[in-house]
């Protein structure tokens, strides 16, 4: 039986070979898979937003609140961070592919799990182990790469496995039952790495807090971060909170400066910037009101994948 440990040698050694092993089956199933994903993502209607497992990580109250009663008031979601997305559609369907071909057991693909009444899909199950697939920038795979993902979380990866495993306990299909793991593949260098995560026992009090915070009739405090903006004693949001599409419901007044490296996120203006100011971007706006052909998408896109 294969291990989880040999994955991605086994799928390194397959790429290498020329024999003919990416048949005409395998390309068809493929291409089912991406289509399907890019369907979800490009055509699926709007629904009444529900708290999900992927939410249980490190986010501002506030912002979880106004994501589940504010949805029409959020921040679009830029066109460039539609395609990133599904960037990160086509790389897990394309690593799933390659398991598969490499021999390796995958079952349980988009299964619907859920931990307290809190619902998610798991990517899938890898020689009976919980497996979330990561599309990562350079930067973020080198957190996985040097296992400091653990101490610099930001976006919750590791709360999401937390809760992927407990949700799948009872699965026949996982007989790990006591560590998941993150594939970060950097897509710019189609580097992949294996990150082992062991279960923390805290996920069911995570997801308890944030079904405490949506039931609330009101949006609790913003806890958004902040620190200054060099040496002019401006307040800006911390590059988390800058990726928030509920920071302008966090914070009413806030404004946005646009600068030469992308916008920024001002709390407290000390002294004007000499650059052009926007006003916030409106729902119904699918492109915010900057040029994306002089200020860097990279900074302006929504959570990374």
């Amino acid at each position: 039986m294969k291990s989880i440990y040999t994955l991605i040698p086994d799928i390194q050694k397959l790429v290498e070979r020329k024999d003919g092993w990416f048949t005409q089956k395998l390309a068809e199933q493929f291409g089912k898979d991406v289509a399907s994903r890019l369907r979800t993502q490009f055509l699926s209607p709007e629904k009444t937003p529900t708290l999900r497992l992927s939410q249980m990580g490190p986010k501002c109250p506030c912002a979880l609140w106004h994501s589940i009663h504010s949805p029409g008031e959020a921040e679009a979601l830029p066109p460039w961070a539609e395609i990133k997305f599904a960037f990160g559609h086509i790389h897990e369907a394309l690593f799933i592919t390659l398991a598969k071909a490499a021999d390796h057991e995958v079952t349980g693909e988009q299964d619907e799990i859920s931990v307290d009444g809190v619902k998610g899909h798991r990517d899938c199950v890898i020689d009976g182990c919980v497996v979330d697939i990561k599309s990562t920038s350079s930067l973020a795979f080198k957190k996985f790469k040097e296992r400091t993902i653990k101490s610099s979380d930001s976006f919750g990866y590791l709360e999401q496995l937390d809760a992927y495993l407990v949700g799948s306990l009872d699965d026949p299909l996982v007989r790990v039952k006591d560590r998941a793991y993150d594939i970060a593949i950097d897509k710019t260098l189609g580097h992949m790495v294996l990150y082992e995560h062991t279960l923390r026992e805290d996920i069911k009090e995570k997801v308890a807090r944030a079904k405490a915070i949506v039931a609330r009739a009101t949006a609790p405090a913003c806890e958004c971060g902040t620190v200054s903006d060099g040496k002019s004693g401006n307040i800006k949001l911390d590059v988390k909170a800058s990726y928030s599409p509920q920071k302008y419901l966090c914070k009413p007044n806030l404004r946005t400066f646009i600068y030469s490296d992308g916008p920024r996120f001002l709390t407290h203006v000390e002294r004007l910037p000499d650059v052009p100011e926007i006003r916030r971007p409106r729902k119904e706006t699918k492109v915010p009101r900057w040029d994306n052909e002089s200020v860097s998408n990279d900074s302006q896109t929504l959570q990374p994948a």
